[in-house]
């Protein structure tokens, strides 16, 4: 069964008495190179937990690839469809769930015993922040995350610091990992086409966090409030945040990276990890 083909989605569509909801972002991948590029950016792993199976068209090329492929999916409508466009291999389950309340660690640890796991996602546009944030604070044991997103998100999360896609999800997505653009999906490429193009990132996890920090949660505390408000100084971002007199809060910047008039899209993560340090010395002592 081709599930890239517009007429076979048409079909089980038929079959089922399927409609897409437009409030679960159900889009349908039609483009067996895009398929492709995502299975060879989740590497050789013998797990894939995968995330929105929608009518299993990814599925399929996952399970082609590795030993076990877990789907979590949303939509109880969709099981029935799974059963069917899935019912030749084997090595396939699916649960049905949101991935935003799943024990991540849990499933992981019972469902691939001893297994290398990476993870792919077609994630819907409404949801990939909430999503992404969670793979990556949860520190699953993954070697890979793969998703495929809106393009424009896709950029922040892979940005350079100095550009104006760099933010507080830059950060904390190369706190925890190495992002990469793999291909950009024109939205011509689904069904039905979505009205903005997609990409899919690669996200390789590395063994420890890029930064070494005195306190994990105080350093993306200061990140996000150096991005709080991205018209105003870094000096004026934290001073807004925590209780430290602006004549101090001056001299840690100073000392920190320079100039405490730069604004949070300049600095490095080794920057703001060297303001987070001295500030959990100061609130320390």
């Amino acid at each position: 069964m081709d599930l890239t083909s517009p007429k076979e989605i048409r079909s089980v569509q038929s079959k089922f008495g399927f409609t897409f909801k437009k409030g679960l972002g159900q889009n349908f991948l039609t483009s067996h190179e895009v398929l492709d590029e995502i299975v060879r950016a989740a590497g050789q792993s013998d797990g894939i937990l995968e995330i929105g199976p929608g009518f299993g068209t990814l599925t399929q090329s996952l399970a082609e690839s590795a030993e076990k492929v877990v789907s979590i999916e949303l939509d109880e409508r969709l099981l029935p469809v799974l059963d069917y466009t899935l019912a030749e291999y084997d090595n396939v389950k699916i649960i049905h769930g949101d991935v935003m309340k799943t024990d991540l660690h849990s499933l992981i640890k019972t469902e691939f015993p001893d297994m290398s796991v990476s993870v792919a996602a077609n994630l819907p546009y409404y949801i990939t922040t909430p999503v992404i944030t969670r793979l990556l604070e949860e520190k699953l044991p993954a070697k890979n995350i793969v998703v495929m997103v809106q393009k424009e998100v896709a950029e922040r999360l892979a940005a350079r610091e100095g550009t104006k896609d760099y933010g507080a999800i830059t950060v904390l997505c190369r706190y925890y990992t190495e992002p990469e653009i793999v291909t950009v999906v024109p939205a011509s490429m689904f069904v039905p086409p979505p009205k903005v193009d997609s990409a899919v990132l690669k996200m390789k996890v590395l063994p420890e966090p890029s930064v070494k920090v005195k306190d994990e949660k105080l350093f993306f505390k200061v990140v996000k409030a150096s991005f709080a408000q991205r018209r105003k100084t870094l000096l004026n971002c934290l001073c807004a945040a925590f209780p430290i007199p602006k004549t101090e809060m001056t001299e840690i910047l100073t000392n920190a990276v320079g100039n405490p008039s730069r604004r949070g899209e300049t600095l490095s993560l080794d920057e703001f990890a060297k303001i987070s340090d001295i500030i959990f010395e100061r609130m320390d002592g």
